[in-house]
């Protein structure tokens, strides 16, 4: 067993050593100087090097306005996400107490904290990876995958360290009953950080979708521009959107995924006597978290070793192979720390007496692999290297209608593995271990975070990249090499998303776990009336999540075409008028702070309502019912919209014949799926993560009051 100090210590040093070496890759980014590469042009050129100097005066000029409009919408979201924590602090302190306030309000503030760092990488990296485009692809990939690195170490370390720090201050300065009341109470940093995943999934996935889908609409279709042509009002804010959904929206869920499911394993172990007296076993979910960020930073130091980027085909097999040696770093060391924090045998309620350490070994394990394997699965159902999507395209030769109807028979389909494999992990860490064996599960899924963090935010980058590029006029083997970036960006940011949508599903079932043990709940019983009601409204609510923030994009998307249409003439008629990017930033701005307010309504408020007005028995049914139904309809969206993107981009780069590419009627009638499938992917089928995690949590922290308003039978307290 692992004493005291070692524990607080091998907590401690994997954080600090992730946000020192996230300090030195930003340094390093920062000097990278946008100065045209003049070492590459010939001293007697001098109009190449007049040329040259223009170019990089509006790489930087367009640089700085994506940096303005994405600090714009952060700050006026800001003032959002300060109105919610000031209320429902007030909401938590009255039913929960002072300690549970606090635990949310470091949790949202650490979440914010982490998505401002992100947010500030992304937007600075993005015309250096342009620029070192400019040079070689080798170059341009280092500066991608370096700043995505600084967002990925920055989060995990970050969260890990506020954590601790509020134990250790929860301990010294706050009298408990037992432990287990005390981790109940930072079960609210867990909230804290999901609620404003809400805000920055469903916010900033309505931003980002509704830029991309107006500029599409009135550029693409209306007037036959390129993607990213400065032309285009609304390409800025497209840009900024990526940014806002990508960098922000994934980060703030991801987080929210760590701290829940770390809350979640925290509440479930100090339930075990066993566990509770013993320091290195009560913090072994933090350990497992923490050995994580001590993996990514030994994938980044040996992944150049075994994947060196020199041509194009080998940026992808570089990203997936950070993930792969990630996976097996991770396996060992696992068992490892398994052996040496838990005792041999030790019990962890009725029915599980006997637990063996291995089975919690086994439990990571299972979700650590299952992660993978989802997230290949979503990539085979989404990426044009495979069947699937070639398919979908060939369908778009006769009509958009056949693609569509195609597309969503994909997602449907590619719900069965992923749905099997989260089957498996669950059956078999639940038959070993109980719910602590399935939040493990979870952790296990999430112990590569710092990896699938870099890479999820390497895509905006090289996306943003390509889009300086096209607005900068760089020659087109610049936006060739930014576009290679990009598309295997879009391959790994697929796979992110299976890898979120299956630690969300885990995330919220072992909260589900902890809910019960709190609240007191012995079996869920779908044959009462009142689980079965529950259940039914807990089904539904993800139809009307997806429906809110689908209409959303549609409403705010229809805005930004307006605007674009009524500047076009000026655009593109003799006078010539410089687009009014701000406006349409300011659009997707104020469109997507508008209609967030609905679907987080119903995340926040729903089980609160079914928990203190109709029992805990309805509270639970709608957990899972929500969790159930999330998981699907997350699954099939994301991937659906994923798959008519890159039949897309499969059609354009010529994949059919080069009969069939820009101009053609197949290209239109992907274009129209691709648009059609732009909200599934991301903005509602991502930010079903939250309907899944954030009713969780809620019902998790008020569990105890939720107890207090239901009668013995778990009915209403009026029945």
């Amino acid at each position: 067993m692992l004493g005291v100090w070692m524990v607080n210590l091998l907590i401690v040093i994997p954080p600090i050593l992730g946000i020192l070496w996230s300090a030195k890759e930003w340094v390093w980014v920062s000097r990278v100087k946008i100065d045209g590469h003049p070492e590459l042009l010939a001293t007697q050129d001098s109009k190449a090097q007049r040329q040259t100097a223009d170019i990089v005066q509006e790489m930087v000029k367009i640089s700085r306005t994506i940096a303005e409009g994405a600090r714009s919408f952060l700050f006026a979201e800001y003032v959002y996400m300060v109105a919610y924590i000031a209320l429902f602090s007030i909401i938590l302190l009255f039913f929960t107490g002072v300690p549970s306030t606090i635990a949310f309000v470091v949790g949202a503030l650490t979440s914010i904290a982490c998505g401002f760092v992100g947010m500030m990488i992304a937007v600075y990296a993005n015309v250096r990876t342009t620029h070192q485009c400019w040079k070689d692809l080798t170059s341009g990939f280092e500066v991608a995958i370096r700043s995505g690195c600084v967002m990925g170490l920055t989060l995990v370390s970050l969260g890990l360290l506020a954590l601790w720090v509020l134990i250790e201050i929860f301990q010294s300065c706050f009298r408990w009953a037992d432990s287990e009341a005390m981790y109940e109470a930072i079960a609210g940093y867990g909230l804290g950080g999901s609620s404003i995943a809400l805000f920055g999934r469903v916010g900033g996935g309505i931003y980002t979708k509704a830029a991309d889908v107006g500029a599409d609409l009135s550029g693409k279709n209306d007037y036959g521009l390129e993607e990213d042509d400065y032309r285009n009002p609304a390409c800025i804010a497209d840009n900024v959107g990526d940014n806002v959904g990508d960098i922000a929206g994934m980060g703030a869920d991801l987080f929210g995924s760590l701290a829940e499911s770390t809350c979640a394993a925290l509440v479930l172990a100090s339930a075990s006597p066993d566990l509770s007296d013993i320091w290195c076993s009560q913090m072994y979910p933090v350990l497992i978290s923490s050995a994580g960020v001590l993996v990514g930073l030994v994938t980044l130091m040996v992944a150049n070793l075994f994947y060196k980027v020199k041509n194009m085909p080998d940026v992808e097999k570089a990203l997936k192979g950070m993930l792969i040696i990630s996976t097996i770093l991770m396996t060992p060391i696992v068992v490892v720390l398994s052996k040496l924090c838990l005792p041999g045998v030790f019990s962890m309620g009725s029915g599980y007496e006997h637990v063996k350490w291995w089975y919690c070994a086994v439990s990571i394990l299972l979700g650590l692999w299952s992660g993978m394997i989802v997230g290949y699965v979503t990539e085979y159902f989404t990426s044009h290297s495979y069947t699937p999507v070639r398919e979908i395209a060939e369908t778009q030769k006769q009509s958009a209608a056949t693609g569509i109807i195609y597309g969503l028979a994909l997602g449907y389909h590619s719900c069965v593995i992923p749905v099997i494999c989260l089957g498996i992990t669950i059956l078999i860490s639940h038959s070993l271990c109980g719910m602590f064996g399935i939040a493990l599960g979870a952790l296990g899924m999430l112990g590569t975070l710092t990896m699938a963090l870099t890479i999820d935010a390497y895509g905006p980058i090289s996306d943003n990249a390509g889009g300086i590029a096209e607005m900068a006029g760089l020659p087109e083997t610049v936006r060739g090499l930014t576009d290679c970036l990009d598309a295997a960006g879009n391959t790994t940011a697929a796979i992110g998303k299976g890898f979120a949508i299956g630690s969300a599903a885990l995330v919220s079932l072992a909260l589900f776990g902890a809910f019960t043990v709190r609240a007191r709940i012995v079996r869920v019983d779908i044959l009462n009336p009142w689980v079965f009601t529950g259940l039914l409204f807990g089904a539904m609510m993800p139809y009307a999540f997806a429906a809110w923030t689908m209409k959303s994009v549609g409403l705010a998307a229809n805005d930004m075409v307006k605007e674009c249409l009524s500047q076009f003439p000026r655009i593109m008629g003799p006078e010539q008028m410089a687009p009014d990017y701000e406006r349409c930033i300011r659009i997707s701005t104020e469109a997507s702070l508008r209609e967030m307010l609905a679907p987080g309504a119903l995340v926040i408020l729903s089980p609160l309502i079914a928990g203190l007005g109709f029992g805990k028995n309805t509270c639970a049914g709608l957990l899972s019912g929500a969790m159930v139904s999330s998981v699907q309809l997350a699954i099939s969206m994301s991937n659906t919209g994923g798959a008519w993107d890159n039949s897309k981009k499969y059609i354009s780069a010529g994949g059919l014949g080069k009969e069939y590419v820009k101009g053609s009627e197949a290209h239109k009638n992907s274009v129209t799926g691709d648009t059609v499938g732009d909200p599934l992917k991301d903005t509602s089928g991502p930010a079903l993560n939250i309907v899944m995690k954030l009713t969780a949590i809620i019902s998790l922290v008020f569990g105890s009051a939720i107890a207090e308003y239901s009668n013995p039978e778990g009915g209403p307290f009026w029945a």
